[in-house]
């Protein structure tokens, strides 16, 4: 029996299903060896198949890739637009920003205004 290891990072699992597909092991093999040594609910067997998958097509980096999602809506034209608001009024509140800006989110436009325009209440 082997000794189990606890909370191994992604790119760990993936680098042991990397080298098990380069040594041609088939795919419900590796998925064995992974609930053995790491722990039954880890990683699928979908999972692995897909890793293995994109392994054999020529697949080299081990870590996720960047998450796709929807498109973020905050572009330069929209923080340009945001800052020329706020100059305009030094006032300003998020909730104004939000009915100058009805298609935009609040949170949306409170990270422009902190993040991107790194302006904060005094």
């Amino acid at each position: 029996m082997f000794k189990t290891i606890a909370d191994p990072a992604d790119f760990e699992l993936h680098s042991v299903i990397r080298f098990l597909s380069a040594n041609n092991v088939k795919q419900a093999e590796i998925h064995s060896q992974l609930v053995e040594i790491y722990c039954e609910n880890l990683m699928t067997d979908g999972m692995v198949r897909k890793w293995v998958r994109q392994f054999n097509d020529g697949r080299t980096n081990v870590h996720d890739g960047a998450r796709s999602g929807p498109p973020s809506v905050v572009n330069d034209g929209l923080v340009a637009k945001v800052n020329e608001k706020i100059r305009k009024n030094r006032r300003f509140t998020i909730r104004m920003l939000c009915d100058e800006f009805p298609q935009i989110s609040k949170t949306v436009l409170h990270e422009i205004v902190t993040n991107r325009l790194n302006s904060h209440k005094r």
